[in-house]
């Protein structure tokens, strides 16, 4: 596994440094080669935060965690990823084709509980796409009282979304295709 550690505004020492390849060492032995670890490090008021992105393959699984000691932060975050493979593992089992990396690691893991159910789709909707630029398609959003919205971007011609962040900002996806 490739781990890119990175710290901002914040100094990633060597015993933080050992302590994250340690903690993320346990995917290692399942996903190897084909898994990259990206870890972000950064303060927020008296509390550090700590972001990790695994991308296995094409998968990605994030876990962002504070706490006042940052190697507190660490393991709530290593947790968190284990809990949404673990959560995921059913709908893994059943396209085991896409997710045969995994199979080693769903072998060891404890089954979750037995009152997690299937997510199903039960609504399906169909929309025209409107091209706009970024600050119309927030304005939109906020007046449809949405998290986020799809539209047409006036200069790429391209699809993209707006969303509102947990933290009150807005963040924007612009895909590559």
């Amino acid at each position: 596994m490739k781990i890119n550690i990175h710290g901002k505004g914040i100094k990633v020492g060597d015993q933080l440094q050992h302590r994250i390849e340690e903690k993320l060492g346990k995917f290692n032995r399942f996903f190897g080669d084909d898994a990259i670890a990206n870890v972000k490090v950064r303060p927020d008021g008296e509390e550090k935060v700590i972001e990790v992105t695994l991308k296995i393959q094409k998968h990605f699984y994030r876990a962002e965690c504070s706490a006042e000691d940052i190697f507190t932060a660490l393991d709530d975050s290593i947790e968190v990823l284990e809990g949404q493979i673990r959560k995921h593992k059913t709908r893994i089992e059943k396209k085991i084709h896409d997710y045969a990396y995994m199979k080693e690691y769903l072998r060891t893991e404890v089954a979750p509980p037995a009152d997690d159910e299937e997510a199903e789709i039960t609504r399906r909707k169909s929309f025209d796409l409107t091209p706009m630029d970024a600050e119309e398609a927030v304005l939109q959003m906020e007046m449809l009282g949405h998290n986020f919205l799809l539209y047409l971007d006036m200069e790429t011609e391209k699809v993209c979304a707006v969303y509102k962040r947990k933290d009150g900002h807005y963040g924007l996806l612009e895909p590559n295709y």
